[in-house]
C-alpha cells in the first residue's frame, strides 16, 4: 500500500499577540506604552498578546491606527488564530472517536477510492475519521447515529438478516451524494409513470445508450436514478426512497450484472415510488437467507413481473423451451429476450443454466476506475466518486 502523506499541522498556533509584541519590540515600546496608544488597561494589553483577549471590530481598528496594516488584516489574523484553536480541540475529539470506524466499511470505502487510502494505524486513524465525518456530511458521531443508524427503523428489507447498518449507511450516503449534485423539478407522478413506459422500450438497447436516456427520464420526472458499487456488508442490490417530499432516489448496485436483474431491480424500485409511502426506505437485499414477503414487497414484485410480461402473455411462458421461441416471445412484447429468460429461470420453467447467452452483462454500466471485481459478493474496488472529492476540495 502506498503511504499517503498527511499535510504539516503543527501543534503548536501563533496568537495575534506575537504579531503584536514583534511590531512593539521594533518600536522599542512597552506594553505599557502600547496600552496607553490604545486606550486600554496594561491587563487587557497582556490578555491581548497572550491571545486570552479577541480582537473585535474595536481593537482591529485601534492597532491599525497605532501598529500599521489595516482593521481587515488584524480581524482575519485574529479569525486563523482562532480556527487553528478550534482545529486543534477537533483533532482531540478525532482521536476520542477512533472507535466509531469499526462500525463502518473503512477498508471498502478505500478500495472504492471516496477516502484516502492509508493504514489504519493510531497515527492515521484521528485523520480517517476526519474524512468520514466529511463523507456523511455529520458533525461527530453521534449526529451519524441520530442521522444514518436510527435510519435503520425506516428500512423496510426483504431479507430476515440483519445487514451491517454502517455499510449500508455508507453505500446510502453515495447515492445522496450523487443526487446532491443534481438539481431537477418536483416530483411528478404522471411524468414518471411516462418515463417508466418509455424506459421499458430502452431494454432492447446497450447500456451505453439506455443509461443516459435512462437517467435523463427519471430526472425530468424528480427521480434521481443512480447505479453505486456495492459494499459487501451492505448486502443490498437495489434501493427506493424520498430524499425529500418532492425528490425521489432509486439507487442501484447492479448485483449479478445480467440484464434480467437489473431491469426487474429497476422496475420493482420504481414501483415502490409509485405505489408507496415517502416515509419508508424500501431496501432491497441480496437473495440470501429467508426472504421477508411484505405486502408492499410482494405489490412491487407483482408490479414489476406484470409490467415486463403482462398477465395475459403468461400462459405462453411454460411453451418457451428453446431460443428461438424467446426471442420471438420477446420481440412480441418488446424487451429484451435476457428479461425473458430470467423469468423463466425464476419460475423454474427452464434450469438456471440454460440460455444465459441470451442475457447481456453489464460489465461497463460502471467507467473503468467504477467497475466491480468478478464476484458479487467482493468489494467494488477502485471507484472514485468525483462528487465526493469535489466535496472535500470545498471543505478543506
Amino acid at each position: 500500500m502506498t503511504e499517503v502523506l498527511q499535510p504539516f499541522m503543527p501543534d503548536w498556533i501563533s496568537p495575534p499577540g506575537d504579531t503584536i509584541a514583534d511590531l512593539i519590540e521594533e518600536r522599542e515600546w512597552s506594553q505599557v506604552d502600547l496600552a496607553k496608544r490604545l486606550g486600554y488597561t496594561t491587563k487587557h494589553v497582556s490578555l491581548l498578546l497572550n491571545g486570552k483577549a479577541p480582537i473585535t471590530e474595536e481593537t482591529a481598528l485601534k492597532l491599525a491606527n497605532v501598529l500599521g496594516s489595516n482593521a481587515s488584516f488584524w480581524l482575519s489574523r485574529e479569525a486563523q488564530y482562532r480556527a487553528k484553536l478550534a482545529q486543534q480541540e477537533a483533532e482531540k475529539d478525532f482521536q476520542k472517536w477512533v472507535s466509531w470506524l469499526d462500525e463502518l466499511p473503512v477498508k471498502e470505502l478505500m478500495d472504492q477510492g471516496v477516502i484516502l487510502k492509508q493504514r489504519r494505524d493510531t497515527k492515521n486513524k484521528p485523520a480517517i475519521v476526519r474524512e468520514l465525518l466529511r463523507f456523511f456530511g455529520v458533525a461527530s458521531p453521534k449526529e451519524w447515529q441520530n442521522y444514518y443508524a436510527n435510519m435503520e427503523a425506516a428500512f423496510r428489507r426483504t431479507r430476515t438478516e440483519q445487514s451491517d447498518v454502517g455499510a449500508i449507511s455508507a453505500w446510502l450516503r453515495r447515492g445522496e451524494i450523487e443526487a446532491e449534485g443534481l438539481n431537477c423539478p418536483k416530483y411528478n407522478k404522471a411524468k414518471f409513470k411516462s418515463a417508466v413506459q418509455a424506459i421499458r422500450q430502452l431494454t432492447l438497447l446497450p447500456s451505453e445508450e439506455f443509461m443516459p436516456q435512462m437517467r435523463q427520464l427519471c430526472l425530468d420526472a424528480g427521480v434521481v436514478f443512480c447505479l453505486v458499487p456495492a459494499i459487501p456488508r451492505a448486502h443490498t442490490s437495489g434501493v427506493a426512497r424520498w430524499l425529500n417530499p418532492h425528490k425521489a432516489l432509486i439507487q442501484l448496485s447492479l448485483y449479478g450484472k445480467t440484464n434480467d436483474r437489473f431491469w426487474f431491480t429497476f422496475f420493482h424500485e420504481a414501483a415502490h415510488i409509485l405505489l408507496h409511502g415517502k416515509k419508508e426506505i424500501f431496501l432491497d437485499e441480496w437473495e440470501k437467507g429467508e426472504k421477508l414477503e411484505s405486502q408492499q414487497e410482494a405489490e412491487a414484485n407483482q408490479w414489476a413481473k406484470e409490467f415486463l410480461i403482462p398477465h395475459e402473455y403468461e400462459p405462453e411462458l411454460p411453451q418457451l423451451r428453446s431460443k428461438e421461441s424467446v426471442n420471438a416471445f420477446a420481440s412480441k412484447l418488446g424487451i429484451h429476450p435476457g428479461i425473458v429468460v430470467g423469468r423463466l429461470q425464476y419460475e423454474e420453467v427452464i434450469q438456471m443454466s440454460w440460455m444465459n447467452d441470451l442475457k447481456a452483462r453489464f460489465e461497463k454500466m460502471f467507467s473503468p476506475l467504477e467497475q466491480q471485481p468478478e464476484d458479487d459478493f467482493a468489494q467494488a474496488a477502485s471507484y472514485v466518486l468525483d462528487k465526493n472529492k469535489e466535496l472535500y476540495e470545498r471543505l478543506s
